[in-house]
Parts: structure tokens; C-alpha cells; sequence
């Protein structure tokens, strides 16, 4: 049966059978394929919701057995179709076995509100409430009001958030950072301290995300004073941020495009010896590391000194960033750093390594530190084979893109054409016949070609 499944998608005259993604069959293999036939099958149907005019007419041919996992993971492909997914799910309503459940209703619920289709959302809404005995959660009424406040609809987003009773939700603290987002992203900011303080009458405390969105607003305003003064008369209640309030700054700031006024805030925080919290710099090095790379390695050489630990975030946005800068030292000193920290360097992240080395044509030791990571670190992917063929390709080094060639299909990985192409041809110009045409019968092996 798992065999046929591919080609019933391929023969609509016959059901369409979808297997459970995470059933048990008896071997590894089955199990395998049984996940990639159920996959092949959704890839299907979605791409019939999104492509076909007539598409409740081509689902009837396919007889597909409706589930409501077949459903939601057909409509979470298709949320940039949001005309063609209520479509579909009106369809699927259709059917008889099909009782829909909330995770499919929400998916569609947010697809339609963040296409700006209200009036359809909302006479679903009714519709699946009358008839299926469904409501809406907090976290779909959270998505609505989200939605109403990017399209510039602040007197819906404050109607749905007041209703809220209606569908048996409690205005929770994500509702009112939904409506605190609505209003800080319109400038109204007398508003929003309004919600604020009935959050704190409510019994509520706020959260990170409540001051971040404050500060961020008065930050994107050109008030750093009015966003100081916040911060202090939040902590003057006795509600003090999870983060300190300089680092709510740091990132308001970044937010809204003052990077020098972000960078000199972080100096001096640095200077008074306090350390910024990791995801502050985190935040200020991946915007500044594009320009400035050099700055961004001082920085970080003088916040460990003050005690901060970098996470992986951090060396992900900075090796990649001294790679590409040429500054190979700090690149291999920051991979130190990260192996020492108790990791394992992951592909991509001591890819971009081996790319600036090749760069600058330094092969051998590119070679040579590739077979360290591949003996300390993560195993490599397709795309660093890819990568590293296609540099050792543009210098001339055709035996050694052979070679990984061979090495990589022997861990499984399937070069893609034009590694083949290229290493063929170069080591044809080379003379080199006899291992060009074992790289062509490499090719056909692997692709049957």
C-alpha cells in the first residue's frame, strides 16, 4: 500500500490515501517513506488549493479522505492564499466525515486577518460557531487584534479586545500586548499608557515584552526622555522590567534606526562596567557587524572581560561576519572560544571559515582545518560540499573537487548537477580522462541518468 500512495496522486480516478506521518512500520526504511509518501501528498493537495481555479472540483476526483491533520497542514501551506484556503476549508466542511477542531479554525482565522479579509473572517467566525460549537483563544484573538493593528484598524482592534467576553476568552497579558502593539504602532501612545495602567489595576505585571513595545514606540519618536521617564515610573510602582531598562533602551533605539546613538549608549555602559544583557548585544552586533566589524570584535573582547557569556546566537552573527571581513585570527579564535564553551561548531557556522580561506587561496590550510571540524564538529551538509567543489572548481583544483565528490556521495549527500558538470569538464581540459570518467559514472550511478 505505501508503494501505490505515490502514484494514486497521480491517478485521480482512485482515493487518494494519507498515511499518518508518525505511524510505526516495521522497518526504518518503511517508516521513511511512509513520511515522505504523507508529505508528497499534502505537497500535493496544497499545491491544487493554491494553482487550481477549479479546485473543489479536481479535490472531488481525488476522493481524498479528509482529516483534520490533512487540513490544517494544507492550510498552513497555503496562509499567503488566504481566498483559496477558505475555499478549501469550506470545502472540507462539506464532507461529512469531517468535524473541523480549533488548531484548523485558528489557522484559518489568522490567514484571512492578516490578508485584511475581515468580512469573511468574521462571517466564518459566526458560521463555525453556530454550527460546529467552536470559539475563538486567546491566542487567535491575539493574532485578530495584531492583524487590525498593522492594517491601521485601532478602533477594531480595541472593539474586538473589549469583546473579548463574548468569546469566552479573559483579556490575558498577551491580548493586552496585542492592543498595546495596535496602539504603540499607530503613535498613540497616550492610549497606550491608558491600557497600561488598567493592566496594572487589572492585578497584571508586565512583562518584557510590554516595555519593550513602549520604549520602542517613544524610541522610534525621538523621545528618549519620555522613555527614561517610563522606565521610572514603572519602577517607582515596584514593577521593574526583566531586563534593565538600559538594555529596553539599547534595542529601542536599534528598532527605530539610531545605531550611533545605540553604539554610544552601549560604550558607556561598558565604560561604567556594567555588562549589557547577551540579547542586547546580540541585537547591536548583528546591526552593526554588516559595516563595522572591527568594532563589533572589541566589543565583544571587552564584555566577556566584564563577565557576560555569549550564547550561540552570539558566535553565529560574529564568525561569519570576521570570515567575511578577512580577519581570519579572531575567526579561529571564536571558534576556540565556542568549542571551549562546551559546543560543537555546526556547518554553518565553520562553513563561512573555509570559504574566506579558499578566498584568499589559502587551499591547504582550508583543507586541513575542514578535516578537523569533520573529525570535532557536526558533520558537514550538502551545502558545504557544494560550496567548497565549486571554490576548489573556480581555482583550478579539479582532483580535489573530485575527490569530495566522492567523499560526499559516500556519506549519503547527492551532488547537485553542476558540481558534476564542472568537475567533469575541468578535469577533462586538465588530460585528467580516466577520473573524469569516474566522475560521470559517479553521476549516473546516483542520479540513473
Amino acid at each position: 500500500m505505501l508503494q501505490t500512495c505515490a502514484k494514486l496522486i497521480r491517478t485521480p480516478s482512485k482515493p487518494l490515501l494519507l498515511l499518518h506521518p508518525f505511524s510505526t512500520p516495521k522497518t526504518l526504511t518503511s517508516a521513511a517513506s511512509a513520511r515522505d509518501e504523507y508529505f508528497a501528498c499534502v505537497h500535493h493537495v496544497s499545491n491544487i488549493v493554491r494553482r487550481d481555479f477549479y479546485l473543489e472540483r479536481t479535490l472531488n476526483k481525488l476522493r481524498i479522505s479528509v482529516t483534520p491533520e490533512l487540513v490544517f497542514r494544507v492550510l498552513r501551506a497555503c496562509s499567503n492564499s488566504p481566498t483559496e484556503s477558505l475555499r478549501f476549508f469550506n470545502w472540507a466542511r462539506s464532507h461529512p466525515s469531517y468535524a473541523p477542531t480549533s488548531l484548523e479554525f485558528e489557522q484559518i482565522v489568522a490567514t484571512l486577518a492578516r490578508a485584511n479579509k475581515y468580512q469573511s473572517m468574521w462571517s466564518l467566525v459566526r458560521h463555525v460557531t453556530l454550527h460546529h460549537r467552536l470559539s475563538l483563544s486567546p491566542a487567535a484573538l491575539t493574532a485578530v487584534i495584531e492583524a487590525y493593528g498593522l492594517h491601521r484598524h485601532v478602533d477594531h482592534a480595541v472593539e474586538v479586545f473589549n469583546k473579548a467576553s463574548l468569546f469566552r476568552c479573559p483579556q490575558t497579558l498577551p491580548l493586552y500586548n496585542a492592543l498595546l502593539s495596535a496602539l504603540c504602532s499607530n503613535s498613540l501612545l497616550h492610549g497606550a499608557y491608558a491600557l497600561v495602567r488598567r493592566m496594572l489595576r487589572k492585578g497584571l505585571a508586565p512583562d518584557k515584552t510590554t516595555y519593550a513595545l513602549l520604549v520602542n514606540a517613544w524610541c522610534s519618536c525621538g523621545k528618549m526622555r519620555e522613555a527614561k521617564l517610563f522606565l521610572k515610573e514603572m519602577s517607582d510602582r515596584g514593577f521593574n522590567p526583566p531586563v534593565r531598562g538600559r538594555d529596553l533602551l539599547v534595542e529601542g533605539l536599534l528598532n527605530a534606526g539610531y545605531v550611533e546613538s545605540a553604539k554610544g549608549m552601549v560604550r558607556k555602559m561598558i565604560k561604567q562596567g556594567i555588562v549589557p544583557d547577551v540579547g542586547t548585544f546580540n541585537a547591536v552586533v548583528e546591526t552593526v557587524c554588516k559595516e563595522e566589524v572591527r568594532f563589533c570584535v572589541d566589543l565583544y573582547h571587552e564584555v566577556c572581560a566584564l563577565g557576560m557569556v555569549p550564547d550561540v546566537n552570539t558566535y553565529k552573527i560574529l564568525i561569519p561576519a570576521v570570515s567575511k571581513g578577512g580577519l581570519m585570527d579572531e575567526a579561529f579564535r571564536l571558534l576556540n572560544n565556542f568549542v571551549e564553551d562546551g559546543h560543537r561548531p555546526f556547518p554553518s557556522l565553520y562553513a563561512p571559515v573555509i570559504k574566506a580561506l579558499c578566498r584568499r587561496g589559502q587551499f591547504d590550510d582550508a583543507f586541513c582545518f575542514f578535516g578537523d571540524m569533520k573529525a570535532k564538529a557536526h558533520p558537514p551538509n550538502r551545502p558545504l560540499y557544494t560550496m567548497l567543489i565549486t571554490m576548489c572548481g573556480r581555482a583550478g583544483k579539479f582532483v580535489e573537487a573530485a575527490n569530495y565528490l566522492f567523499e560526499m556521495t559516500e556519506m549519503g549527500l547527492v551532488p547537485i548537477s553542476r558540481c558534476f558538470d564542472m568537475v567533469t569538464d575541468g578535469l577533462k581540459n586538465c588530460g585528467k580522462h580516466d577520473l573524469a570518467k569516474r566522475v560521470q559514472q559517479l553521476e549516473v550511478s546516483v542520479r540513473g541518468v
